[in-house]
């Protein structure tokens, strides 16, 4: 049977074997160092220590006046004894200069030849040797005595080799000790490093980081979703392609590392990702994107930050928005087939009544009203797609009451417009404007006081008890050689001065939640063709919306970059 296949050791493990074999062998070869450096100096030390004795004993005026007399050992020897014992040496040996011992710990070998070599020290040389004598190996020193400038005897005092061995085992038990002690402190704190570190790394070994590593920057990479992380002091841990993209980051930028503060984001979308609380699918508007934007706090145990995605919503939003117009254009369809029904009803009811000249003129009537619109629109708008949404939002108008008026001065002739500037934005800018513009004006400037409610309307021109007037939405479209002009007007309640800067933000509306994307979405089609959007009050009392985009080159694409700044009034 096939044994299972041992998971490899964690990381943290790995390290912590790794760090004991390490410290071990530093411990160890410190502890030999000092060995060997401890046993030199206790070498040097005892030839020191015997040096200083020999020199001394040379030295000595009674040790000269001994060797006068007779019998120098009678004298010599219980002095050489004392010195021995009070010094701690093993021997103090002194001898004529044919090496004949006058004393000697071993009172047998007084009188014998003196065991090591003597020709230095009878030039008049101090020297230094180890030689193994009748009492064993020692380190010892031989010096000569002196009397008179003549060299009359030797001195040779030692101490054995494992007299010196065992100070320095003594030594070493100490050494022993501390380098248990260091190895084993060493070992509890690479212990308590590796459980922490076995903790940030999930147990996880080195191949497991680096796979999941690799993992990591592939998805990062490979996700058409944004994705930011912020540390617990909202920096910026990590952004992917998509995020700086969504984010309009240039890719040199360097984002990792900058507070979300730094980034000049718009106020709404920092205060999202600022927010501690999650968010789910919140729809923000950067200069030129609408993005959806969801957080979430990342805890475990303490705050560490935040994990947040970005989902890109600008042509999900237009799509919605050509739904929309396309729904209206089906309500306005229909409801024109039922007036359709209702005028061939009267007209029948009228010829059946025999007044057939009214009759004809009936049906001429409505028949002269739509063709002068239509001949209008087709005459001074040569652009399909901007013909066919003001005729649509007309129809639509009209079904509220509310009549769209195109301006004298409008004139775009075909192929005035370059291939660069999309349709999608075309109809984007002006079919919200014009859907704004049919909602103010079908309320009226009795709408104002709705409007004043939310801080944002002022009261029509129309005067204290004068006679109503039909809402009306007058469009302007006309091209020259340098830009193409949009403007809509309305005889609504129209939008203060007070309001002038917040109407272009995510949200603004006066018709409730869940509107307020129109004109957001208007100027963000603006600033992404280098246009600008300015609002002031129209003729009529309401509110006028401008438009201008820049038509530059009517083959190529505008240039990379081209921003115009907005104007608000």
């Amino acid at each position: 049977m096939r044994l299972p296949r041992a998971r490899p050791r964690s990381l943290a493990g790995q390290l912590f074997a790794m760090q004991v074999v390490l410290i071990a062998a530093v411990v160890a070869g410190c502890a030999v160092f000092a060995y060997v450096s401890g046993s030199a100096q206790a070498e040097e030390t005892a030839a020191r220590q015997v040096r200083v004795a020999a020199l001394a004993v040379a030295d000595s005026p009674s040790v000269r006046e001994a060797i006068r007399t007779p019998d120098p050992s009678a004298v010599l020897q219980p002095y050489a004894e004392r010195v021995r014992e009070d010094t701690g040496i093993a021997f103090v040996t002194i001898m004529d200069t044919e090496r004949v011992r006058w004393t000697h710990p071993d009172t047998s070998q007084i009188g014998d030849t003196f065991l090591g070599n003597t020709a230095q020290a009878l030039r008049g040389q101090t020297f230094t040797e180890t030689y193994t004598g009748t009492l064993g190996p020692s380190i010892r020193v031989v010096t000569p005595i002196r009397d008179g400038g003549e060299i009359v005897g030797l001195v040779s005092a030692g101490i054995t080799v494992d007299r010196v061995s065992l100070q320095v085992r003594e030594q070493l038990g100490a050494l022993a000790l501390a380098a248990g002690g260091a190895l084993a402190l060493g070992g509890i704190g690479t212990y308590v490093i590796n459980a922490r570190l076995r903790r940030h790394t999930h147990g996880m070994n080195a191949a497991e980081l680096s796979r999941l590593h690799d993992y990591h920057q592939a998805t990062l990479h490979a996700v058409r979703e944004g994705l930011l992380m912020l540390d617990g002091r909202r920096r910026i841990a990590l952004i992917n392609d998509a995020g700086r993209e969504l984010l309009g980051l240039a890719p040199d930028t360097e984002a990792v590392g900058r507070t979300v503060d730094e980034l000049a984001l718009p106020a709404p979308l920092t205060g999202a990702l600022l927010a501690s609380e999650s968010r789910v699918d919140e729809l923000h508007l950067t200069a030129d994107r609408v993005i959806v934007v969801n957080t979430r706090p990342v805890v475990g145990g303490e705050r560490r930050g935040t994990v947040v995605t970005l989902r890109d919503h600008t042509e999900l939003q237009a799509l919605t928005g050509e739904l929309d117009s396309e729904r209206g254009f089906t309500q306005a369809l229909r409801s024109q087939a039922h007036e359709a029904a209702n005028r061939l009803h009267t007209v029948v009811s009228l010829i059946e009544l025999g007044r057939v000249e009214e009759a004809v003129d009936f049906a001429t009537a409505e028949l002269e009203l739509a063709q002068v619109l239509t001949d209008r629109v087709v005459g001074a708008v040569e652009e399909p797609v901007l013909a066919a949404l003001l005729l649509g939002k007309a129809a639509q108008a009209n079904e509220r009451g509310v009549e769209l008026v195109l301006a004298e001065d409008s004139l775009i002739d075909d192929g005035a417009l370059p291939p660069s500037l999309a349709q999608r934005d075309l109809v984007t800018i002006l079919g919200n404007l014009i859907d704004n513009a049919v909602d103010a004006a079908s309320e009226g400037p009795e709408g104002a006081e709705g409007l004043e409610e939310s801080g944002a309307a002022v009261p029509g021109p129309r005067a204290a008890g004068g006679p109503a007037r039909r809402a009306r939405v007058t469009v302007t479209a006309l091209a020259d050689e340098r830009e193409l002009l949009l403007r809509v007007a309305d005889t609504g309640a129209g939008i203060g001065p007070e309001a002038a800067d917040e109407v272009f933000r995510r949200g603004w509306s006066t018709h409730g939640a869940g509107r307020g994307l129109g004109l957001a979405l208007v100027r963000q089609a603006a600033h992404r063709n280098g246009g600008t959007v300015e609002l002031d009050a129209g003729p009529d009392g309401g509110a006028r919306f401008t438009v201008r985009l820049p038509l530059g080159d009517r083959t190529a694409g505008p240039a990379a970059g081209a921003r115009a700044k907005e104007v608000t009034a």
